[in-house]
């Protein structure tokens, strides 16, 4: 890892630079397998199954008989485990269910909103070298708790044409309608615009690779919703002298193994903390299974010291971590003062796996930055919330006069006249 020493604020942008593509690379393939699925439907899905992940189906709906072979081999313990972690985040999701907000805004006008769920939702869920059962529990748990009537899953099929066994053992744990192997551009495609195969959805969810961000992104343009740009993993630790090296290089590495394109960042104000975490992290990659991948994330990765807490948390801020964990005596201070992160990781006994897996809270979270606008996946996320109003003759005399003020003050007769037709009747 690399390691930067007090670096000036001008230098900052490119410090926190992060190792991914810019759009312009992978917008062209992103469009062009857009507009074939568009045009081709399922063939086009077909041919991209076969060229990306290198299976040729027959079909890429996952059957009954897939599903209930899948629930038969998932070893018991591993079932429990699946079924506590999904007690935690349905107990997490489920409060914060808010009630009918009323209000009587003047004598005789009633305003209310309520929530109603989005009725059709597409769950990507990536494969690739870590089939991702957990995101099935992040997004399928809330997405059932909200009421969605369609809850289509869709995931990139191994070598042999099969989806994970936990994958679909969480999926029919968390009431998913629907299973589709398909992954990638395609899959985004096949959700935005509907196939036989694959139902058109309303907002899709899910993390991806950089070209998943992208196809995302491009699906708002033909008026599907996303929960947000949710691209490559990354993780930064805050420390200060009272920081436990290896725990805090277990955390890095925990995010390293997700991919070659992850970023890892340490912020510490102790010299003394960044280079034992640096040991600590080449002790703890050699033992590693994903030594391969952790290690190329790591070359992207970087130990950065400065000299005090302030402009740590300034420099944090800028970069807007998906994870941000607090390793300080301070924690206070960072709690406080954070305003740009997807989700906060508290003392050492709160490693990042747990918001991954069991705590409760969503692992579905902005990546490159845009935690300074978007918040992660949560149950508001699947619903819409709709504005009542009620008025009675009262109340339209009580704000009659001030609607036909406003109305022709901007030029606009006809919303005057729906008003002074009224009153005249009234009065």
């Amino acid at each position: 890892m690399k390691i930067i020493s007090n670096p000036e604020k001008s230098e900052w942008a490119e410090v926190l630079k992060r190792p991914t593509q810019t759009v312009d690379d992978i917008e062209a393939t992103v469009n062009k397998i857009f507009n074939e699925i568009r045009q081709e439907g399922d063939v086009a899905i077909k041919k991209y199954t076969q060229q990306f992940d290198g299976v040729n189906l027959d079909s890429n709906v996952v059957t009954e008989i897939e599903i209930e072979d899948a629930v038969n081999a998932v070893s018991k313990d591993l079932k429990q485990a699946i079924v506590q972690a999904k007690q935690n985040i349905e107990a997490f999701h489920a409060a914060q269910k808010t009630s009918k907000l009323k209000v009587e805004t003047a004598d005789g006008v009633v305003c209310w909103q309520e929530k109603r769920p989005i009725q059709k939702v597409g769950l990507y869920i990536p494969g690739g070298t870590a089939p991702l059962f957990s995101t099935v529990l992040m997004l399928a748990v809330p997405a059932q708790i909200a009421g969605c009537k369609e809850i289509v899953l869709c995931s990139p099929p191994n070598k042999e044409g099969k989806l994970a066994n936990e994958i679909l053992f969480a999926a029919q744990l968390c009431g998913v309608t629907k299973i589709v192997k398909a992954g990638g551009i395609q899959a985004i495609a096949g959700l935005t615009f509907g196939t036989e195969i694959i139902p058109q959805v309303y907002k899709i969810f899910g993390p991806g690779n950089q070209f998943v961000t992208v196809a995302k992104q491009l699906a708002t343009k033909f008026g599907v919703a996303i929960d947000m740009p949710a691209g490559p993993s990354e993780l930064l630790v805050v420390a200060d002298k009272t920081g436990n090296p290896a725990y805090i290089a277990s955390d890095l590495l925990s995010q390293a193994e997700h991919g070659t394109d992850s970023q890892v960042i340490l912020v510490s104000t102790s010299k003394d903390v960044i280079e034992k975490v640096s040991e600590e992290v080449e002790q703890q990659l050699n033992v590693l299974p994903r030594k391969a991948i952790a290690e190329k994330s790591i070359a992207n990765s970087k130990l950065i010291y400065v000299e005090s807490d302030d402009v740590a948390l300034e420099l944090i801020n800028e970069y807007g971590p998906e994870h941000f964990i607090i390793c300080t005596k301070n924690e206070e201070f960072y709690i406080n003062g954070i305003a740009n992160a997807g989700s906060v990781f508290i003392g050492d006994y709160t490693p990042e796996s747990a918001g991954d897996y069991a705590s409760g809270t969503n692992h579905t979270l902005p990546t490159n930055g845009f935690s300074k606008a978007y918040s992660g996946v949560n149950l508001d996320s699947f619903q819409k919330s709709m504005t009542f109003q009620k008025i009675s003759k009262e109340g339209l005399l009580n704000i009659g006069n001030t609607i036909e003020q406003m109305a022709e003050a901007e030029g606009l007769q006809a919303h005057k006249n729906a008003v002074s037709i009224r009153l005249k009747d009234i009065e």
